[in-house]
């Protein structure tokens, strides 16, 4: 989805397009079947939500027709992660591949390893302190995450950043988008997204059941599916897309689509 000249271009197909995504039911059905989808156009040709489903229906309000609302129903129902999981932008998730990208991205660490190893930061920490082992179940709105971790006026800054920057490592994911309350129980306002841990969708067993792979055959894993239902992606896009940038992470191996 480009800003050209100040308005922003979105790409997708016409309804009676063979391609179309016409229900979010039709939506969650291909993610699950390619295994992880990008909301917005990026690198590789059709790899989106967005190039699969009719332009004019975005922004429309219309839960049945508006994949921005479906992105939304699909966080609800807790089936498929969802999150910014892909250069830092939005994706999803399915349940079948989260475990790779778990241990793909966090190289093998839960949280607390993370930090002891010096590989977190202090902000990092602020953060995933509210949801220890003993409290994997919370969920926490974005305002209220950033408050009681710390930051915001007079605290911590780059709230935005360090949340992103814990989905990439598949430390954190969306739950929901709800309203907020107020005294009297009544909602108002714009939804707003709700955070939790992986974890408190599916349990630690299964978040952390790719642990026994090494995280570069993980890798490797996620790249050759990628290869097998987008051919046309090229080794570059594929790190762009998936998170295997030079310096990241070094690969045994001269490309991550190879299969030696």
């Amino acid at each position: 989805m480009p800003n050209e000249n100040g308005t922003w271009i979105m790409y997708g197909v016409a309804w009676d397009d063979p391609e179309c995504l016409h229900t979010v039911d039709e939506a969650i059905d291909y993610i699950n079947e390619i295994g992880f989808l990008p909301l917005f156009k990026n690198d590789i040709p059709g790899f989106s939500l967005e190039e699969r489903t009719v332009p004019e229906y975005w922004w429309s309000e219309d839960s049945l027709l508006d994949p921005w609302e479906w992105r939304e129903i699909i966080a609800r129902r807790g089936d498929i992660a969802y999150g910014k999981f892909f250069d830092k932008k939005a994706g999803f998730i399915s349940k079948e591949w989260l475990p790779y990208f778990v241990n793909y991205r966090r190289d093998g660490y839960d949280f607390d390893a993370l930090w002891e190893d010096g590989k977190a930061s202090a902000r990092q920490k602020k953060i995933m302190d509210l949801f220890s082992e003993e409290l994997m179940d919370e969920e926490y709105y974005s305002n209220e995450l950033k408050k009681k971790a710390g930051f915001g006026k007079g605290g911590e800054k780059g709230f935005e950043g360090t949340i992103t920057g814990l989905q990439m490592q598949m430390y954190m994911c969306v739950r929901d988008f709800r309203q907020r309350k107020n005294k009297k129980g009544e909602s108002y306002g714009w939804p707003l997204a709700v955070y939790t841990v992986p974890e408190h969708l599916w349990g630690y067993d299964y978040v952390t059941s790719a642990y026994m792979e090494d995280p570069d055959d993980s890798a490797r894993r996620i790249a050759n599916h990628i290869m097998e239902v987008y051919p046309i992606a090229t080794n570059e896009q594929i790190k762009n897309v998936i998170g295997l940038k030079s310096g990241e992470r070094k690969l045994n191996r001269k490309t991550p689509s190879a299969t030696e």
